[in-house]
């Protein structure tokens, strides 16, 4: 898991996406132009909750999210989402 200096305020959380799937699971590699982006990444930041909503993820959960989900940044030259936790479908 990556080290950020970053904290998220109220309920967003900072995601690192997984990388898109290069392989089928037959073995058959799947080209860059083809890859899907995944929707599941793993927290490595995450705010200290609203007044009286505290968060539910945390640190290290593997969690899915939309589509259409956060706003990309870069730090550290890695890419990373950060979101509302609203936006996060289920923790895996």
């Amino acid at each position: 898991m990556s080290k950020v200096n970053i904290t998220p305020l109220a309920d967003r959380v900072l995601v690192d996406p997984l990388p898109a799937e290069t392989k089928t699971a037959s073995g058959l590699f799947i080209p860059d132009s083809a890859q899907e982006k995944q929707l599941k990444g793993t927290v490595v930041a995450a705010g200290k909750g609203k007044k009286d909503e505290p968060l539910t993820v945390k640190v290290g959960d593997t969690v899915l999210y939309g589509q259409y989900a956060g706003s990309e940044l870069k730090l550290d030259g890695e890419k990373y989402l950060m979101m509302r936790e609203d936006d996060i479908m289920a923790i895996l």
